[in-house]
C-alpha cells in the first residue's frame, strides 16, 4: 500500500465518520434556527403578517441555504482534529462545537428576523 492509498483510506474513514455525526445534528441546527424565526413572527404577529410576502419567503429560503453552508464548516474542524489523532477527545468536542455553532447561528438569525419583522 502506498502512502497515497493510506491517506485516501484515512480521509475516507474520517469523512464517513463526520457525515455519520454531523448530518443528524443538522436537524437540531435547523430546528433551532427555525424556532428563532417562528418566535419572531409570532411575537410580532400583527406586523409580521403584513410583511410576509413571496419575496420575504424567498429571502428566508436563501438565508436558510446560506446557514446550512455555514453549518458545513464543522466538517473542516472535524477533519482537522481527526487527522491530528485526537479522535477520542473529539467525541466530546463535537458536542461543544455543535452547541457553540448553533448558538452563534441562532444569534445571527435573531438579529436578522428581528430586522425583518420589526414594526
Amino acid at each position: 500500500m502506498t502512502p497515497e492509498d493510506s491517506f485516501v483510506a484515512r480521509l475516507s474513514g474520517y469523512v464517513a465518520d463526520g457525515l455519520r455525526y454531523w448530518e443528524p445534528q443538522r436537524v437540531i441546527y435547523n430546528g433551532a434556527l427555525a424556532a428563532v424565526v417562528v418566535a419572531h413572527v409570532v411575537l410580532a404577529w400583527p406586523i409580521s403578517r403584513e410583511k410576509i410576502s413571496i419575496d420575504l419567503v424567498l429571502g428566508l429560503f436563501a438565508l436558510a441555504v446560506l446557514a446550512n453552508i455555514c453549518c458545513c464548516t464543522a466538517y473542516l474542524a472535524d477533519l482537522f482534529v481527526q487527522f491530528s489523532g485526537l479522535q477520542a477527545a473529539w467525541r466530546k468536542g463535537r458536542v461543544i462545537l455543535l452547541i457553540v455553532g448553533t448558538t452563534f447561528a441562532a444569534t445571527i438569525a435573531h438579529f436578522m428576523a428581528g430586522n425583518l419583522f420589526r414594526g
